[in-house]
């Protein structure tokens, strides 16, 4: 709000001291005074909009399942490092979005847990995310699909859904390097902030 002030005395300023250099045909006092009513209310009022702005609020976002797709599993079985994994970027990816003041994640009833568990993939299910969503009453709804190529070589991928519109408003991936927590962390933490918070 200062800062508007400033801005609205330094015109007021820039005004008075150009009608200094014209022919005075009116008083000074009076150039200031009318320059006081027409630029100061106008650049209060901007200011005032500006500050009392209401932002946007929070969607609520049901995270519907966080998928490991191992494409070597007959190999290499998935470990329990994975699975603790798998809660961990589910985790940070609900922290990283509430955070930012723009999403709130509600809590999905066991009931209802299982049911998601016991149909088909999130994902591929002919849109039965959007079903599930108007089930627990949430604006977005949201999954993420792990994939391991290899122990080196792993990508995440981010998708959330309007339920009111049927449709897919975010997607994203991210390659990582190393199965660790740390790389997956790192991932999850790069794609939320890089792409889906713009930065924040």
């Amino acid at each position: 709000m200062r800062d508007c002030e400033a801005e609205a005395r330094s015109e007021i300023g820039a005004d008075a001291r150009r009608a200094r250099v014209e022919p005075a045909r009116t008083p000074l006092a009076a150039w200031g005074l009318a320059v006081s009513l027409i630029v100061g209310p106008g650049a209060m009022g901007l200011c005032s909009a500006a500050t009392d702005t209401p932002t946007e609020p929070a969607k609520s976002v049901a995270l519907l399942d966080v998928h490991f797709l191992n494409d070597h599993a007959d190999l290499e079985p998935t470990t329990d490092a994975e699975r603790a994994r798998i809660a961990l970027i589910a985790s940070v990816f609900k922290a990283k979005l509430e955070t930012s003041g723009r999403y709130h994640f509600i809590s999905i009833p066991s009931d209802a847990a299982s049911k998601i568990a016991a149909g088909p993939e999130v994902g591929a299910c002919g849109g039965c995310e959007f079903g599930y969503g108007k089930e627990l009453g949430a604006d977005t709804v949201a999954w993420i699909v792990i994939q391991k190529v290899s122990d080196l070589i792993l990508n995440i991928n981010v998708y959330m859904a309007d339920v009111g519109t049927g449709k897919l408003a975010f997607v994203h991936s991210v390659d990582i390097r190393g199965d660790t927590d740390e790389s997956w962390t790192r991932g999850i933490t790069y794609l939320v902030k890089n792409y889906l918070l713009d930065g924040q």
